[in-house]
């Protein structure tokens, strides 16, 4: 069985955003758990989740945080196992502020970062990072790109009788 993934929110109003990371994550079949963590608020619960995770089945963390976004610096502060930054779009600069907290962390302390709201990408992230050690997960990526380029070659084709009808 493949290890889980952690889904960390900073607030239970980051869910519409991060659904798409849980139902990629069911997709592919993964184990996880969800939870409302802040940096700021709950900061000793954070870290001690993060510093006990490898221990509890975890292989990969995935954080979900807005505007001031510090919630995947102090995961990572506290585990060596991947953490996944999504930045959360807020309402006073886009998610601009959120992008730039996630992605700009000290050296020793990384913290991967997808695209502002970009929480199906921070799945397939982790599924990626667990499939190094999960043929069956590997399997599951290699057919998801088959798909995607299938997809891509369709509206190619369909395109290209589209034009010749000019």
């Amino acid at each position: 069985m493949s290890k889980k993934v952690a889904v960390i929110m900073g607030s239970d109003s980051d869910l519409p955003v991060v659904k798409g990371a849980v139902l990629k994550l069911k997709e592919f079949g993964v184990p996880f758990e969800v939870h409302v963590m802040s940096a700021h608020r709950t900061p000793n619960e954070a870290a001690e989740f993060s510093a006990n995770a490898e221990k509890n089945g975890f292989g990969v963390i995935i954080s979900a945080a807005g505007k001031a976004a510090h919630l995947g610096g102090v995961l990572a502060a506290h585990t060596i196992l991947p953490v996944i930054g999504i930045p959360i779009k807020s309402s006073t600069l886009d998610g601009l502020d959120a992008l730039l907290a996630t992605v700009q962390m000290p050296s020793g302390i990384p913290v991967a970062t997808v695209a502002i709201d970009g929480a199906a990408n921070a799945a397939i992230l982790a599924v990626q990072i667990l499939a190094l050690s999960d043929p069956e997960l590997a399997e599951k990526l290699i057919n998801m790109k088959k798909s995607m380029a299938e997809a891509v070659l369709a509206k190619d084709k369909a395109i290209s009788e589209e034009i010749n009808k000019f």
